[in-house]
């Protein structure tokens, strides 16, 4: 980026820091209420003050206490009274007492200078608490002093997703249930959980014990490229895993606890190379050299999106055979998952192993299946009727439209607008997951090649916040069919949990607000500026990554200029610092210390490269900006 202009340009912090003024503590919960009303004075919250509630929702209650012990180190008595009152008494009143007239997962938190009084019931009194959370200072240190507000609340969208493919790499269950802690905080809802792929099936089914015994594990290899080596004779495949299914029931448990239901997902009939590694009969080629893959390419693809598997990874959806199997995985997923809807994928399905197989032509012809599209149209809606028989609802990812399908069934879009008017045209339900809007985490969170590895383009956080799923040309009863939202974590380039959290935060608190938080009461500026710098704090007292902000908002400028003031008035995570060069040389903690506005004159016919890091009380670094003071008289770009 340039700009060519003569005038001093300081160039401002993306982040402020936080001061511990009332209004400022108010400004950082995320996601942002509806209503937030700022009251007078504050509420002194210590381990003498009474929570009282009316004997409704103790596992809601437990897991604030034990936040409240994390962060806080206060430790609480919990009292039930079910004649509770609203008595002006210094304490937390806890009530499902008029949450009638609530919306659902709403709820009202009162604090004022005598007591604090919650009012909601299910999610909503969960979800009140965790705003009660936010409120208190990080360091209470065994008494918080609570900025006094009057807060009403509810969800925008009822679906609230992240989704975790554990496919590409495996995560254990307990970092799963800290994923899903995190979500709990900034009331995501929906956990979807990516648990077959080419590259590992992660779910066990005890109709089909091979998939797991050959289809969770692959030979080993550092990373996911073109130069990756296949499967080489003898080789012994020890990466991976797998859930049991008393261990899922363990992660569905913990994760109702937060108020989430997780929706698993089964990927057919493309994306299914583990478990026809597993089960070669189930592909139209019954190859039995087919492996695991590790990563390797296994595929050609063509500009514009097309592509040519070299190895098949489709079922095959002419066979009897792969319906029965269908029948029993599907059944047993059903009868683990609580949730309403099963994911079965339905994306990026090479369809040219069965355009060539003769018995798959004859098939086609018997049935006046026109074409390959077609046959997917067809392969969808036996298996739809399938999950329909074990009381369950399908959703799949856009590509389950294709083929004239007339089903009626939901749709995860990832490709955007022209998908979501389709689809809500014909009066399908849809979640909203596009990658070119923000949405998938595994994309890098800048153009900068500083950035780690990732697999696609660039998704900064403001795109996630700025992203309106209510597109303008959908209409009012076309938008009654939006569920919600979701952001996507592929894991082909995340190999374990630091570099996980690295790729969703900040970019995952984004998200939480744009899924719960009315467009009108969205402002990034407070986003990024007030609330922001408080949580990567507090990511950072906790010893997690995360993608810290840059000290200045474009990471690669010209700026035409005979004089410069380098300004920031704040750094972007509280207590972190700011070093620069001007040598062009990479800063540290060794290089110039920013303390306080810096004049820089460019002398006449040169240039000099501005160089800044960002530096945080845990360490974690941002990745360096440059900004190009330029006095030469070279035509600019």
């Amino acid at each position: 980026m340039c700009f060519s202009k003569k005038i001093i340009i300081p160039i401002l912090s993306l982040a402020l820091s936080v001061s511990t003024g009332d209004a400022v503590a108010q400004q950082t919960i995320i996601p942002m209420p509806q209503v937030l009303q700022t009251g007078t004075g504050n509420f002194v919250f210590n381990s003498n003050t009474l929570i009282r509630t009316d004997g409704t929702e103790q596992p809601a209650l437990a897991y604030f206490r034990e936040q409240l012990l994390r962060t806080g180190r206060i430790k609480n008595r919990v009292a039930i009274d079910t004649k509770a009152t609203t008595a002006g008494r210094s304490e937390l009143l806890v009530t499902s007492r008029g949450a009638e007239d609530l919306p659902a997962e709403g709820y009202r938190l009162t604090v004022t200078p005598s007591g604090i009084r919650l009012i909601g019931k299910g999610a909503g009194l969960f979800y009140g608490l965790q705003t009660l959370l936010q409120l208190l200072p990080a360091s209470a240190n065994g008494s918080a002093v609570i900025p006094c507000v009057a807060i009403e609340d509810a969800p925008r969208f009822r679906y609230r997703g992240l989704m975790l493919d554990v496919s590409r790499h495996f995560f254990t269950v307990e970092q799963v249930k800290d994923l899903l802690d995190l979500m709990a905080r900034y009331k995501l809802n929906r956990f979807h959980w990516h648990l077959t792929d080419d590259q590992g099936w992660r779910l066990e089914i005890k109709s089909y014990p091979e998939l797991t015994r050959v289809g969770a594990w692959r030979v080993p290899r550092i990373e996911f490229s073109g130069n990756t080596l296949p499967p080489q004779p003898g080789e012994k495949a020890t990466d991976g895993g797998f859930y049991t299914q008393e261990q899922v029931k363990e992660v569905i448990r913990y994760a109702a606890d937060r108020h989430i239901e997780i929706l698993p997902e089964i990927d057919v009939p493309g994306h299914s190379m583990a478990a026809i590694a597993a089960y070669p009969e189930l592909c139209v080629t019954r190859d039995t050299s087919i492996k695991v893959s590790p990563g390797s390419s296994f595929a050609k693809w063509f500009p514009g999106g097309g592509y040519e598997m070299y190895v098949d990874n489709s079922l095959n959806p002419t066979s009897e055979k792969v319906y029965e199997f269908l029948d029993k995985v599907f059944g047993e997923v059903a009868a683990l998952f609580p949730y309403p809807y099963i994911h079965i994928g339905g994306d990026e399905c090479f369809k040219g192993f069965w355009e060539k197989d003769p018995a798959v032509k004859r098939f086609m012809e018997q049935h006046q299946i026109k074409d390959a599209h077609e046959l997917q149209g067809y392969f969808i809606s036996r298996l739809n009727k399938i999950i329909l028989s074990k009381n369950k609802k399908l959703i799949g990812w856009d590509e389950i439209t294709e083929g004239n399908l007339k089903d009626n069934v939901a749709v995860m879009n990832r490709f955007g607008e022209k998908g979501a008017k389709e689809q809500t045209e014909k009066g399908m339900d849809i979640v909203l997951a596009p990658g070119g809007n923000g949405l998938y985490f595994d994309y890098a969170q800048s153009a900068s090649d500083q950035e780690p590895s990732s697999h696609g383009g660039d998704a900064p956080a403001w795109k996630a916040y700025e992203y309106n799923p209510e597109y303008p040309s959908l209409s009012a009863d076309q938008r009654k069919h939006i569920m919600g939202v979701e952001g996507c974590v592929w894991t082909e380039n995340i190999p374990g949990i630091s570099k996980l959290q690295y790729m969703i935060l900040p970019r995952m608190l984004a998200l939480a607000e744009t899924a719960w938080t009315n467009p009108e009461n969205k402002d990034y500026r407070r986003f990024a500026q007030t609330a922001l710098p408080a949580h990567l704090a507090d990511f950072d007292r906790k010893g997690m990554n995360y993608r810290v902000p840059t000290g200045f908002s474009y990471i690669d400028t010209t700026i035409t200029t005979e004089q410069f003031t380098l300004t920031i008035p704040q750094t972007p995570v509280p207590g972190s610092k700011v070093f620069f060069t001007l040598n062009n040389r990479p800063p540290g903690d060794f290089d110039h210390e920013y303390k306080g506005p810096v004049t820089i004159d460019v002398p006449k016919g040169k240039s000099i490269p501005l160089k800044t890091i960002v530096i945080t009380p845990a360490g974690r670094r941002s990745i360096i900006t440059r900004t190009l003071l330029d006095n030469s008289d070279k035509p600019k770009k």
